[in-house]
């Protein structure tokens, strides 16, 4: 039996065509980012936008901040994870901030985890000798925050061998820092079930 040169030819394209396919790789696709999360009972994107958006809207309706006349200045300390399984808090303390800075009712001064970089800048300005006198950001010119925020994620996990349980509490506290008195709080429930 012969076989024709363009039968031939369009087998090999086939079978080249095949193993290409094999060979990709997995298949990528961008979905929702606001998408319900469903992969496990894990904490995960859909937790971090409910607790951003419940705290966020709560500490703008609370008399500390909807009640003042200019902006105040706050800091925000890392959130404290609490929890058995590993949480970067620093995402959760993010998106609070940069959601409470959209709404143009608070400043934020820099943080005690960014407190080194913010003296090494002006450091750097002031001792290299390398920039204008009339340009350079004077030290003893940082602005102290009024309040602070301070906040944890905590967990409950119960499990058997066909169902596990979590229950997270996120809490978060406005506080004075002239008078230590804690001016705000609230707490963001979160129960998730996975069944096997």
């Amino acid at each position: 039996m012969k076989i024709s040169h363009q039968t031939f030819r369009l087998s090999v394209l086939s079978v080249t065509m095949g193993l290409l396919v094999a060979c990709s790789g997995p298949q990528v696709r961008y979905g929702d980012a606001k998408q319900v999360e469903t992969v496990n009972a894990d904490y995960g994107s859909t937790d971090l936008q409910m607790i951003a958006e419940a705290m966020t809207r709560s500490l703008l309706q609370s008399k500390a901040i909807s009640g003042s006349k200019d902006a105040p200045i706050v800091t925000l300390a890392d959130v404290k994870n609490k929890t058995s399984e590993y949480i970067d808090t620093r995402v959760i303390t993010d998106k609070i901030r940069t959601q409470l800075l959209k709404s143009g009712q608070v400043r934020f001064a820099v943080s005690v985890s960014e407190m080194q970089n913010q003296t090494e800048e002006l450091k750097r300005q002031n001792q290299s000798g390398l920039y204008k006198n009339s340009t350079i950001s004077k030290t003893g010119n940082m602005q102290g925050a009024q309040y602070r925020i301070e906040g944890s994620i905590a967990s409950i996990v119960k499990t058997n061998k066909d169902v596990k349980d979590v229950y997270y509490v996120f809490n978060l506290n406005l506080i004075n820092n002239e008078s230590g008195l804690i001016e705000w709080a609230d707490e963001k429930e979160i129960r998730k079930t996975a069944t096997r």
